[in-house]
Protein backbone atom coordinates (compact mmCIF):
# COMPACT_ATOMS: atom_id res chain seq x y z
CA UNK A 1 0.00 0.00 0.00
CA UNK A 2 1.48 3.36 -1.06
CA UNK A 3 2.00 6.40 1.11
CA UNK A 4 -1.06 8.27 -0.10
CA UNK A 5 -3.20 5.14 0.12
CA UNK A 6 -2.38 5.11 3.80
CA UNK A 7 -3.01 8.83 4.18
CA UNK A 8 -6.18 9.20 2.17
CA UNK A 9 -7.56 5.71 1.55
CA UNK A 10 -7.09 2.03 2.20
CA UNK A 11 -8.76 -0.28 4.64
CA UNK A 12 -6.87 0.35 7.87
CA UNK A 13 -8.42 2.51 10.55
CA UNK A 14 -6.44 5.74 10.82
CA UNK A 15 -5.95 8.29 13.57
CA UNK A 16 -7.04 11.74 12.46
CA UNK A 17 -4.42 14.34 11.66
CA UNK A 18 -6.04 16.69 14.17
CA UNK A 19 -5.62 14.11 16.95
CA UNK A 20 -1.91 13.80 16.26
CA UNK A 21 -1.19 17.49 15.80
CA UNK A 22 -3.05 18.64 18.91
CA UNK A 23 -1.04 16.35 21.19
CA UNK A 24 1.83 18.07 22.99
CA UNK A 25 5.32 17.55 21.62
CA UNK A 26 6.29 15.66 24.79
CA UNK A 27 3.28 13.34 24.69
CA UNK A 28 3.89 9.72 23.63
CA UNK A 29 3.53 9.09 19.89
CA UNK A 30 0.35 7.49 18.69
CA UNK A 31 0.64 4.11 17.02
CA UNK A 32 0.32 5.21 13.39
CA UNK A 33 2.31 4.14 10.31
CA UNK A 34 5.82 5.59 10.00
CA UNK A 35 5.13 7.28 6.66
CA UNK A 36 2.00 9.00 7.96
CA UNK A 37 3.75 10.12 11.14
CA UNK A 38 6.66 11.58 9.16
CA UNK A 39 4.33 13.47 6.83
CA UNK A 40 2.42 15.05 9.71
CA UNK A 41 5.53 16.16 11.62
CA UNK A 42 7.37 17.28 8.47
CA UNK A 43 4.51 19.54 7.41
CA UNK A 44 4.15 20.83 10.98
CA UNK A 45 7.83 21.84 10.81
CA UNK A 46 7.00 23.93 7.73
CA UNK A 47 8.39 21.65 5.02
CA UNK A 48 6.87 21.36 1.55
CA UNK A 49 6.23 17.75 0.62
CA UNK A 50 5.81 16.34 -2.90
CA UNK A 51 5.10 12.63 -3.28
CA UNK A 52 6.06 11.00 -6.59
CA UNK A 53 5.31 7.54 -7.98
CA UNK A 54 8.17 7.60 -10.49
CA UNK A 55 11.31 9.47 -11.43
CA UNK A 56 9.42 11.17 -14.25
CA UNK A 57 7.09 12.65 -11.62
CA UNK A 58 10.14 13.76 -9.61
CA UNK A 59 11.49 15.61 -12.66
CA UNK A 60 8.12 17.26 -13.26
CA UNK A 61 7.83 18.31 -9.61
CA UNK A 62 11.35 19.76 -9.68
CA UNK A 63 10.49 21.72 -12.80
CA UNK A 64 7.41 23.13 -11.06
CA UNK A 65 9.45 24.14 -7.99
CA UNK A 66 11.94 25.97 -10.20
CA UNK A 67 9.18 27.80 -12.08
CA UNK A 68 7.28 28.66 -8.89
CA UNK A 69 10.37 30.30 -7.36
CA UNK A 70 11.79 31.76 -10.60
CA UNK A 71 15.03 29.80 -10.22
CA UNK A 72 15.48 29.10 -13.94
CA UNK A 73 18.72 31.06 -14.19
CA UNK A 74 20.17 30.11 -10.82
CA UNK A 75 22.77 27.37 -10.31
CA UNK A 76 22.10 24.59 -7.83
CA UNK A 77 24.77 23.92 -5.22
CA UNK A 78 25.36 20.15 -5.35
CA UNK A 79 28.03 18.15 -3.53
CA UNK A 80 26.89 14.71 -4.67
CA UNK A 81 28.16 13.82 -8.18
CA UNK A 82 25.60 11.00 -8.46
CA UNK A 83 22.82 13.54 -8.04
CA UNK A 84 24.24 15.52 -10.96
CA UNK A 85 24.28 12.39 -13.10
CA UNK A 86 20.73 11.44 -12.13
CA UNK A 87 19.30 14.85 -13.03
CA UNK A 88 21.48 15.71 -16.01
CA UNK A 89 18.47 15.51 -18.37
CA UNK A 90 16.65 18.20 -16.38
CA UNK A 91 18.94 20.93 -17.72
CA UNK A 92 19.92 22.19 -14.27
CA UNK A 93 22.86 24.48 -13.75
CA UNK A 94 25.24 23.22 -11.05
CA UNK A 95 27.94 24.78 -8.94
CA UNK A 96 30.30 23.35 -6.32
CA UNK A 97 30.50 26.64 -4.42
CA UNK A 98 27.83 27.33 -1.81
CA UNK A 99 28.36 31.10 -2.02
CA UNK A 100 27.46 31.06 -5.72
CA UNK A 101 24.01 29.59 -5.17
CA UNK A 102 20.69 30.23 -3.43
CA UNK A 103 19.63 26.56 -3.63
CA UNK A 104 21.19 23.47 -2.06
CA UNK A 105 20.16 20.27 -3.88
CA UNK A 106 20.90 17.10 -1.95
CA UNK A 107 20.00 13.58 -0.95
CA UNK A 108 19.78 12.44 2.67
CA UNK A 109 20.42 9.37 4.81
CA UNK A 110 16.98 9.04 6.38
CA UNK A 111 13.62 10.68 6.94
CA UNK A 112 12.80 10.56 10.66
CA UNK A 113 9.13 10.06 11.52
CA UNK A 114 9.69 10.87 15.21
CA UNK A 115 10.03 14.59 14.54
CA UNK A 116 9.71 15.03 10.77
CA UNK A 117 13.40 15.79 10.32
CA UNK A 118 15.91 15.02 7.56
CA UNK A 119 18.96 13.03 8.75
CA UNK A 120 22.15 13.93 6.88
CA UNK A 121 25.88 13.42 7.35
CA UNK A 122 29.21 14.10 5.67
CA UNK A 123 28.04 12.11 2.64
CA UNK A 124 25.71 15.03 1.91
CA UNK A 125 27.34 17.97 3.71
CA UNK A 126 31.04 17.05 3.67
CA UNK A 127 32.47 19.30 6.41
CA UNK A 128 29.95 22.13 6.04
CA UNK A 129 27.64 23.28 8.84
CA UNK A 130 23.96 23.87 8.11
CA UNK A 131 24.33 27.63 8.48
CA UNK A 132 26.95 27.61 5.70
CA UNK A 133 24.45 26.25 3.19
CA UNK A 134 21.95 28.21 1.06
CA UNK A 135 18.62 28.92 2.76
CA UNK A 136 16.67 27.11 0.05
CA UNK A 137 17.01 23.31 0.13
CA UNK A 138 15.61 20.63 -2.16
CA UNK A 139 15.96 17.06 -0.86
CA UNK A 140 15.52 14.03 -3.10
CA UNK A 141 14.65 10.92 -1.07
CA UNK A 142 12.83 7.60 -1.36
CA UNK A 143 10.23 5.93 0.85
CA UNK A 144 12.71 3.19 1.81
CA UNK A 145 14.67 5.85 3.72
CA UNK A 146 11.86 6.37 6.24
CA UNK A 147 12.73 5.37 9.81
CA UNK A 148 10.81 5.67 13.06
CA UNK A 149 13.40 7.40 15.25
CA UNK A 150 16.77 9.13 15.08
CA UNK A 151 18.26 6.20 16.98
CA UNK A 152 17.01 3.80 14.33
CA UNK A 153 18.52 5.99 11.62
CA UNK A 154 21.89 6.12 13.38
CA UNK A 155 21.93 2.32 13.75
CA UNK A 156 21.26 1.94 10.04
CA UNK A 157 24.06 4.37 9.17
CA UNK A 158 26.46 2.47 11.45
CA UNK A 159 25.50 -0.83 9.82
CA UNK A 160 25.66 0.52 6.27
CA UNK A 161 29.03 2.25 6.69
CA UNK A 162 30.61 -0.14 9.19
CA UNK A 163 34.06 0.27 7.64
CA UNK A 164 34.13 4.06 7.86
CA UNK A 165 31.26 5.68 9.77
CA UNK A 166 30.56 9.14 8.29
CA UNK A 167 31.10 12.27 10.35
CA UNK A 168 29.06 15.48 10.59
CA UNK A 169 25.80 13.63 11.33
CA UNK A 170 22.96 16.06 11.99
CA UNK A 171 19.28 16.69 11.28
CA UNK A 172 17.55 19.43 9.34
CA UNK A 173 14.34 20.05 11.21
CA UNK A 174 13.05 23.62 11.01
CA UNK A 175 11.79 24.73 7.62
CA UNK A 176 10.26 28.08 8.52
CA UNK A 177 11.20 30.79 10.95
CA UNK A 178 8.76 30.79 13.86
CA UNK A 179 8.87 32.22 17.36
CA UNK A 180 8.60 28.66 18.71
CA UNK A 181 11.73 27.62 16.77
CA UNK A 182 13.62 30.70 17.86
CA UNK A 183 12.96 29.92 21.53
CA UNK A 184 13.74 26.20 21.27
CA UNK A 185 17.14 25.63 22.94
CA UNK A 186 17.43 22.28 21.11
CA UNK A 187 17.87 24.17 17.83
CA UNK A 188 20.85 26.19 19.08
CA UNK A 189 23.48 26.38 16.34
CA UNK A 190 21.09 25.08 13.68
CA UNK A 191 19.69 27.01 10.77
CA UNK A 192 16.13 27.38 9.51
CA UNK A 193 15.77 26.29 5.88
CA UNK A 194 13.09 26.75 3.26
CA UNK A 195 12.84 23.09 2.30
CA UNK A 196 11.17 21.03 -0.41
CA UNK A 197 11.11 17.23 -0.17
CA UNK A 198 10.80 15.22 -3.38
CA UNK A 199 9.81 11.80 -2.07
CA UNK A 200 9.77 8.94 -4.58
CA UNK A 201 7.99 5.64 -3.89
CA UNK A 202 10.45 2.74 -4.15
CA UNK A 203 8.75 0.09 -1.98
Amino acid sequence: MGLFDKLFGGGKKKVSKETVETRGMHMPDLNIPVDEKFTIHFKKNGGKFIYCDSFDEVSEALKNIIEENHWEELPFFVMNPRLKEKFYKDNLKFTDKANDSEIFFTTCEHLVAQNGSILVCSNQLKEKKLNELPDNVIVFATTSQLVGTIGEGLKTIKKKYRQVIPANITTIKHFQGTEENANDFLTYGSSTKHLYLLLMEDL
